[in-house]
């Protein structure tokens, strides 16, 4: 067992606290581009700096958020005043964490699947990022579906990322890093509700294998899984109930109950749809032995984003537009969630096809 043990339970437990969730802010360069150019900000290492000091300053932002991902060029940056973001974070008690995979590659031999990269050097840079400060990490593995008979997602992709993703989260713990277990089945495509819990059940119980196998200290891991839900394409729309109720049944099949927290991804839903879905499954009356929280990135900013317009003078405006809509999100992983936070601009769809960054 590693010589972390009794600080990854810690940190795991800490971050699954009721009412609190992860803010996602570990956009690489190239995809804060993205977020950046709707608002004609130009992409370069200060507007940078500027944008998540302006998240991480939030007043109160604690109360909502135990964890934020980070971006590696983000762990080294300060405040104005020369305080470490990491500082910054720890003073309003959000865990700081890392992004640790070096994005998905051909997966040769299929119907254009992927399989992450970052294996290689992931100790070193692991030791690195707690030297840092961060005492958290993420890597994001991708799954399709491309069609409903069941030819996609290929075994070879759902072990190929299973193992990687076991791998990085051995790594992680040897060096005193919560590893955040990402298999991310995408809503692109036709599918239906029905497909999605089926291939999701699939490739979260290979992901739990391959963690057994790796001997890998569940209490001291956190799963971020997609919600299973109609692909975006689907003439049949699920409802938030309907996600719900699937996501927690896909769940009770096979997550374990060591696992403390589970830090959904938004995958494209709105802001607004991403709250009630979370929401609806903690409204469900069933055993539920995790935390059932939030890791929000465009479903935490895109609104925060159009508010900021990169003005200084709309810093403010656009805290309270974090601020609003983390306190969402906290309402919903207790099941008290009412709807209506954020107003028209929470309602926008964030969904990129094929998504990565």
């Amino acid at each position: 067992m590693s010589e972390y043990a009794a600080e990854l339970i810690r940190t795991a437990r800490y971050i699954a606290s009721p009412g609190k969730g992860i803010l996602a802010s570990d956009e690489s360069t190239g995809t804060i581009g993205k977020r950046f150019a709707p608002i004609a900000v130009e992409n370069n290492e200060e507007n940078r700096r500027k944008y998540r000091q302006l998240l991480y300053k939030t007043e109160g932002l604690g109360e909502y958020i135990s964890g934020a991902i980070m971006f590696e060029e983000t762990l080294y940056q300060n405040a104005d005043d020369g305080t470490p973001f990491v500082d910054l974070l720890n003073a309003a008690g959000i865990i700081p964490g890392i992004k640790v995979d070096k994005g998905v590659q051909p997966l040769f031999g299929t119907d254009g699947e992927t399989v992450t990269q970052g294996i290689t050097d992931l100790g070193k840079r692991c030791a690195k990022y707690y030297a840092a400060g961060a005492r958290f990490a993420k890597w994001r593995a991708v799954l399709h579906i491309k069609d409903s008979s069941g030819a996609t997602p290929s075994q070879l992709a759902i072990d190929q990322n299973a193992y990687t993703l076991a791998r990085y989260a051995a790594i992680c713990q040897a060096n005193g890093l919560v590893p955040i277990v990402e298999p991310e089945v995408l809503m692109d495509g036709e599918h239906s509700i029905e497909t999605a819990a089926v291939v999701t059940e699939k490739v979260l119980a290979a992901c739990y294998k391959a963690l057994s196998d790796h001997h890998v200290m569940l209490e001291g891991t956190l799963l971020k899984p997609n919600m299973v839900r109609s692909g975006v394409g689907c003439a049949n729309t699920a409802s938030m109930e309907e996600i719900g109720l699937a996501t927690v049944r896909v769940l009770q099949h096979t997550v374990p109950v060591a696992v403390p927290g589970i830090t959904f991804l938004s995958g494209g839903m709105s802001e607004e749809d991403a709250s009630l879905a979370l929401d609806a499954m903690n409204k469900i009356d069933t055993v539920k032995p995790w935390s059932l929280t939030f890791s929000y990135g465009r479903a935490l900013q895109q609104s925060v984003l159009q508010a900021w317009q990169g003005a200084d003078e709309n810093i403010p405006a656009a805290q309270a537009t974090l601020l609003a809509r983390a306190k969402a999100n906290s309402e919903a992983q207790r099941g008290v969630y009412g709807g209506g936070a954020g107003g028209a601009a929470a309602t926008a769809s964030t969904f990129v096809a094929n998504y990565s960054y």
